[in-house]
């Protein structure tokens, strides 16, 4: 993973949250959607979840507060300690560890039922090797029959056209406007730099944030080829039409595996 990410998150933690509308409501709703998937497609799963990509606690504090016995770790180690001070905030008991998807080993625990690795963070990872490296982590830390759930941006349909902006977004907070957007810019066929704005009105006058960092675009039957060499079945895709979360979700079952 580039060292690029790191510092991205690193430098974003303070003012993650501004990127929602009402980071309180989404982190709400996205549980709500993670953890009604869990509960149906796996009845027995879910009790104890790793969320390897956390950022700040987004999807780790709302399951959490849905009784969730919930472990996060991610890359970035200001978003780690963002995340930290989040659940202390909320009487949360989630342990965090600085960690990168592709080792895992740190993470004193193992045998989850689930890990989760949500927001599109699996293309953060810029070739299949490193994909398939951080997939096998994530199958080591999964009993036998657990469920791995990511969301990733639907490359699929955005590929062809390589769209250059999102948003912008305009909200406003307590009366004062913000802005969020990003720019993407292509640097081949598949990778493309990151550009995230958000511009805040203040009393002082606007403040703003850059920070950028890469991806790789990648399509969903690619995932799918690489989850199954790293010990996963039952592979399964569903939109947001279906499962009420914002992208496209893959889930898997941990099969046995050698590694």
């Amino acid at each position: 993973m580039a060292a690029t990410v790191n510092h991205f998150y690193d430098d974003l933690a303070r003012d993650y949250h501004l990127i929602f509308e009402d980071w309180e409501a989404s982190m709400t709703r996205q549980a709500a959607a993670i953890a009604s998937i869990l509960q149906r497609e796996y009845p027995a799963a879910g009790t104890t979840v790793l969320d390897c990509a956390c950022g700040i606690g987004t999807q780790a504090l709302g399951l959490a507060k849905l009784g969730f016995r919930i472990t996060g770790s991610d890359v970035s180690s200001g978003a780690v300690q963002r995340a930290r001070l989040e659940a202390t905030m909320r009487r949360l008991d989630i342990p965090f560890y600085v960690a990168d998807m592709r080792n895992l080993d740190e993470l004193p625990a193992g045998g989850f039922h689930s890990v989760i690795c949500m927001d599109n963070a699996l293309p953060h990872l810029l070739s299949e090797v490193d994909m398939a490296q951080a997939l096998g982590q994530i199958r080591a830390k999964l009993c036998i029959g657990g469920t791995f759930i990511a969301s990733v941006r639907d490359y699929d349909e955005i590929l062809p056209q390589r769209p250059v902006v999102q948003g912008p977004a305009f909200y406003s907070d307590a009366g004062k406007r913000r802005v969020v957007f990003q720019v993407w810019d292509w640097q081949d066929e598949r990778r493309y730099m990151f550009h995230m704005y958000i511009t805040k009105e203040t009393s002082s006058g606007w403040a703003n944030f850059h920070g950028a960092s890469a991806y790789r675009a990648v399509l969903r039957d690619e995932i799918t080829g690489i989850l199954e060499s790293r010990g996963f079945t039952n592979i399964r895709w569903r939109f947001p039409s279906e499962s009420g979360f914002y992208q496209p979700i893959v889930i898997a079952t941990a099969a046995e595996w050698s590694g």
